[in-house]
């Protein structure tokens, strides 16, 4: 899932250099982390968080094939 956020971010931002993704595990299930440049936040949430919400989109669709819940994080 790392991996699947960290492409699909760099795509969107001007600065993909300071894209970073954290992955972590607990009861829950998967949370992954994304944190970008300042000035690129805008285009990874989009209008009206629909470009967030497209990313949460594919990341739960490609985790329900191995039964696992996933949450996507955007954070400063």
């Amino acid at each position: 899932m790392k991996e699947l956020v960290r492409t699909i971010a760099t795509a969107l931002v001007d600065h993909p250099e300071d894209v970073v993704v954290t992955e972590t595990e607990n009861e829950n299930g998967i949370l992954v982390e994304l944190r970008v440049a300042p000035d690129d936040m805008g285009k990874v949430i989009g209008k009206q968080g629909r470009i967030a919400k497209a990313i949460r989109s594919v990341v739960k669709a490609a985790a329900s094939k191995d039964d696992k819940k996933v949450t996507v994080d955007i954070v400063q």
